[in-house]
């Protein structure tokens, strides 16, 4: 006699475990405030001026930091299951953050100095740039540095087999840096504006002290010299000077920024690909975008760096914050050629099908709207010169000076509509605009979501339109300026068939 089959178990599903931030994060809290102290006791001790109550209030300030790193500390948990990465942190205000994985994009990993003296690193998980504010992303800080490598390979490759591979995935070397690159770095401004951020706040640490900087031994007496020299060139003097300070910081902070540079596609288990670029002195810095999240790059070109022969190259992907000035950057400032030969190599194209792919030149209405743009304002600005002179006579020479400005601003005219121009390639819409910064980019066709046509009343005048390609990378959308009406609607049919009504 046969007995029934007795019923199956359902199988137990176990949930995955919650982590805790490494405990040595504790340390950098207290270590970070003990280091914003030290400029202001050197000084203290130098000088022997400023008030010494500042530097007790910094200790009592570097108490609470103590205090709040051990409940963030307490307070913090993630984990990762196989759909979800989530943070659980707070204790007065608690957060829950939940990011699905499907929607993660890029995987940063920052060690400050102080992190890399104590082993850890600080992950930023991006998501999609469409995601919702509460899924947009979430940052660790800090795990151990093993620990962040593990996480940046198990969030990008979501085979099994990676979390614990006991082998590197296969590592393609694109570039590495080359020091004869550092001619470059005086011809950015973002370096220049460094500088300039750094000398205003010793500036204002100074002023907040009290110092007088004129009763300072030395400097009263280099001050006193200065003040018996010629004026002019007592000016002279101080733009050499600014301008030995501005190259020698702007070397400086290359070096910082850019040291053990290297650019790598890494092959998963899975079969896809991340681009990853390292890089940093002082903070080390390791950014990986998943290369089926890429839609294009951009070869920028600054008025100063297009002078001396350089460009730089950036990553077109979702996920990618564009309001960071090194967001996506996949090398420092370079020769052209070297920029778009990454481009092309990250792209995985030839440079004559992206970034210096043949372009078709905009109607020679372009050329009009950009000089009426250019030298009407400028015109403007020399009949209230001539006016001035007119009626003051002592400010007649602002007239004749005034006219300067014309030659200027029709070279500004006639190099913007030198570099507009776009082209259609196999597989991507290459646009190219700009004068003081010259921007190329290489969008891939199937990265176009839509698009969005503008024509004002001038432009309808000249038969001119604005076609703009709307993507879900970078800036959200990249224009084709002043192009011909038909042309833009043909280029749009030809890059997403069936899109447009």
């Amino acid at each position: 006699m046969s007995t029934p089959d007795a019923p199956t178990a359902a199988p137990i599903e176990v949930a995955t475990p919650w982590r805790r931030l490494d405990p040595r994060m504790l340390v950098i809290g207290p270590a970070n405030a003990l280091v914003r102290l030290l400029p202001v006791i050197v000084i203290l001790l130098v000088t022997g001026q400023g008030d010494v109550t500042r530097v007790w209030i910094a200790a009592g300030f570097g108490v609470l930091v103590v205090l709040g790193s051990m409940l963030t500390w307490r307070t913090t948990r993630y984990r990762i299951t196989p759909d979800r990465v989530e943070l659980h942190s707070g204790w007065l205000s608690r957060q829950r953050r939940s990011v699905p994985r499907d929607r993660i994009r890029t995987v940063d990993l920052t060690a400050k100095l102080l992190h890399r003296v104590f082993g850890l690193s600080v992950v930023q998980v991006s998501a999609g740039a469409g995601a919702a504010a509460e899924h947009s992303g979430l940052s660790l800080d800090a795990v151990s540095k093993p620990e962040a490598e593990r996480l940046r390979r198990e969030l990008l490759d979501r085979s099994p087999s990676a979390v614990d591979a006991p082998v590197l995935p296969p590592v393609q070397e694109l570039a590495r840096l080359r020091w004869s690159w550092l001619r470059l770095a005086p011809l950015t401004f973002s370096s220049l504006a460094g500088i300039a951020a750094l000398a205003g706040t010793a500036f204002n640490l100074v002023d907040d002290l009290g110092i007088d900087p004129r009763e300072i031994g030395p400097i009263d007496d280099a001050g006193e010299r200065f003040s018996s020299t010629p004026i002019w060139l007592g000016v002279l003097l101080i733009l050499a000077v600014l301008l030995v300070i501005a190259v020698i910081g702007s070397l400086l902070l290359f070096a910082e920024r850019w040291y053990g540079y290297r650019l790598t596609r890494e092959v998963g288990a899975d079969g896809s690909s991340v681009l990853r670029v390292k890089r940093g002195l002082l903070t080390r810095r390791s950014l990986s975008v998943a290369e089926q999240r890429l839609r294009g790059a951009e070869v920028s070109e600054p008025l100063l760096l297009r002078a001396g022969g350089g460009a730089q190259c950036r990553a077109l992907s979702t996920g990618l914050s564009s309001k960071d000035a090194q967001s996506g950057a996949l090398q420092p400032q370079v020769p052209r050629p070297e920029a778009h030969r990454v481009a092309a190599a990250a792209l995985r194209a030839d440079p004559s099908e992206i970034t210096l792919a043949a372009l078709r030149r905009h109607p020679r209405a372009a050329l009009l709207r950009r000089m009426t743009r250019a030298l009407v304002p400028s015109a403007v600005v020399v009949l209230v010169a001539f006016w001035l002179g007119w009626w003051i006579p002592d400010l007649s020479w602002l007239g004749p000076t005034a006219l300067l400005l014309l030659p200027p601003a029709a070279l500004l005219a006639w190099d913007r509509y030198r570099n507009l121009g776009h082209q259609l390639t196999a597989r991507h819409l290459v646009t190219r605009q700009g004068s003081l910064v010259r921007r190329t980019v290489a969008l891939q066709q199937h990265g176009v979501i839509g698009w969005t046509l503008r024509q004002s009343v001038f432009q309808r005048r000249a038969g001119l339109v604005t076609l703009e390609a709307v993507t879900a990378a970078g800036h959200g959308g990249y224009v084709v300026l002043d192009m011909a009406a038909g042309d833009a609607v043909a280029l749009a049919d030809a890059t997403t068939p069936n899109l447009l009504p």
